[in-house]
């Protein structure tokens, strides 16, 4: 069962299926704001400049997490004035690494710790997934909070909640799963030890708190059962990141190269989930395809399987999406 994209009344401290408890948000940022009543510590960074970019960390027994302020800009906005999903992966990217600075655990890379650079160890996402309630609108200003978790024996979960700064409004919920690999021999590492013991202090247990995994299985594509197929497409060198490779956000955006133009124009994504099975270089061909869900039974949404492929058929990842109506359309 797909979670809810009902907007879980607008407000934080409301439980619904986004997964969020009341007693976390109450203490978060009711108590938060006044800087460190009932036992909260409050280590604030914050910097105005011309993004607006403000960053503060929050340390408390039970929960450690960070929080990032944007103003979305002309330049991530789509045709009807709203933040596109790229933007917001973006954003939840640049919390998830601002956070590991704030600990003090990145030396390199994206989150890399000290132990992870003695073994050439960089993290590498293998699933990802993001709810929307709404879209921001160009020009609003949005904060991004983001914790770490455990999530099975060989990876580490980062989760991220975004808000409407002003008005404390639930937008959107997304987590990352993350591995390890070898950035020398481009394999899949277990996770040491000593890497655990880095972080895992850091880690919030708390299931409540979490957007829930996608249950359900993602089918097979190919040529025969795709409806929409887009072909050929390529990675730019701007594409390429600091571990070499594709970057992940880019990866959205060849899932949507398959979505016909019809539903593009007149829907939003509201939910998706993609499972990757191997990293893109810069030097591939790749194709997009799309088949529309047989399960749709969510009022009047549209829901798309997804598959990416190298141009010899091997798989690259499989998700899902979902669409609902857009209210407002300038298209």
């Amino acid at each position: 069962m797909l979670p809810s994209t009902q907007n879980p009344g607008g407000k934080r401290g409301i439980k619904h299926g986004n997964g969020l408890t009341n007693f976390y948000w109450r203490r978060c940022h009711e108590e938060v704001k006044h800087e460190g009543c009932g036992g909260w510590h409050v280590k604030a960074n914050a910097e105005n400049n011309n993004f607006s970019r403000v960053t503060k960390s929050i340390h408390q027994d039970d929960f450690v997490f960070h929080q990032n302020n944007f103003t979305v800009r002309s330049y991530e906005v789509d045709a009807n004035r709203n933040a596109s999903v790229e933007t917001l992966m973006n954003y939840f990217q640049e919390c998830g690494v601002s956070y590991f600075k704030s600990l003090g655990l990145q030396r390199d890379g994206f989150c890399t710790t000290p132990e992870m650079i003695k073994r050439n160890l960089v993290w590498v996402t293998t699933q990802m997934q993001i709810l929307t309630y709404r879209y921001p609108k160009w020009d609003e200003e949005v904060q991004v909070e983001t914790w770490i978790s455990a999530d099975g024996k060989n990876t580490t979960r980062c989760n991220w909640l975004l808000t409407d700064f002003k008005t404390n409004e639930v937008l959107a919920t997304a987590f990352s799963s993350c591995a390890l690999m070898n950035k020398l021999t481009r394999r899949l590492s277990k996770f040491p030890e000593e890497v655990r013991r880095e972080i895992e202090s850091y880690y919030v247990n708390n299931s409540t708190l979490f957007l829930e995994k996608d249950s359900n299985i993602l089918p097979k594509l190919d040529d025969t059962t795709a409806n929409y197929i887009c072909s050929d497409l390529k990675p730019a060198w701007s594409d390429i990141d600091v571990n070499l490779h594709v970057n992940n956000v880019k990866y959205i955006d060849w899932v949507l190269e398959s979505i016909p133009r019809s539903i593009l124009m007149k829907y939003e994504l509201c939910y998706m989930t993609l499972k990757f099975k191997r990293e893109c270089g810069i030097d591939t061909k790749l194709h997009s395809l799309a088949a529309i869900s047989t399960d749709n039974s969510n009022n009047n949404n549209v829901e798309y399987n997804h598959m990416l492929l190298f141009e010899d058929g091997v798989e690259i990842l499989r998700g899902r999406t979902q669409w609902r109506p857009k209210a407002t359309n300038n298209l």
